[in-house]
């Protein structure tokens, strides 16, 4: 049974996702805006019926889920392997400062770890569930899988494999979504990126690099 807890959350990496969220508010604003400039600039070069075409259109192309996010990041930390792999494990992974990070509250349970957070002004909200699993692989590595579900559906799925190498940890992961989002996510996705190596830098983890893709 969950069980509402104090988790301590990394101080640095939750400002980061806090200026982001208020920065990609603005960002939503402005995708509004170029859907409603395309209608008015439909409506003045044609007629009302043209216009309103379009903008359903446009409504259905940028809502439509049709991508999927997926991809792989190397991280580079002077923490040791143990550690790393009790973050990952833990209430606050450091791939998912994005989630914990603006949980309303955070409740850990027998069953893994659950993100509640409303929005809309509080009028609806999401809970967000992670179950971890651990094992060792042929070469001595540690991996971790994190199975995310929203509200009890399939949201996505992150698998971390931590190695000491030259003296420092690597780790590498791999992610996809177990969802598809609109085009009106992608701006809101790239710019996210930036702010996602910065919750890993502000919890001790180096970006050496990233690969992310959008599929159909």
């Amino acid at each position: 049974m969950p069980s509402a807890s104090d988790v301590e959350r990394p101080a640095a990496a939750v400002s980061v996702v806090r200026r982001y969220h208020r920065r990609e508010r603005l960002l939503s604003w402005v995708v509004v805006a170029v859907v409603v400039g395309l209608f008015v600039g439909a409506y003045v070069v044609a007629s009302l019926v043209p216009a309103v075409v379009v903008g359903v259109g446009l409504l259905v192309l940028v809502r439509a889920p049709v991508l999927r996010p997926s991809g792989t990041v190397r991280l580079r930390t002077e923490a040791d392997v143990a550690s790393v792999v009790d973050a990952f494990r833990g209430p606050t992974p450091p791939v998912l400062a994005f989630q914990w990070g603006i949980a309303d509250e955070i409740a850990t349970g027998d069953d893994g770890v659950t993100y509640r957070v409303s929005y809309l002004f509080g009028s609806r909200s999401t809970a967000m569930t992670v179950r971890t699993r651990t094992e060792t692989t042929s070469a001595d590595a540690r991996r971790v899988e994190l199975e995310i579900t929203a509200n009890g559906r399939p949201w996505a799925t992150y698998t971390a494999t931590v190695r000491r190498e030259d003296g420092q940890t690597v780790v590498d992961v791999e992610y996809r979504s177990d969802r598809r989002f609109g085009l009106r996510r992608l701006p809101q996705q790239r710019y996210a990126e930036r702010y996602r190596n910065e919750t890993l830098t502000a919890q001790g983890y180096e970006v050496v690099e990233r690969d992310s893709q959008f599929g159909f």
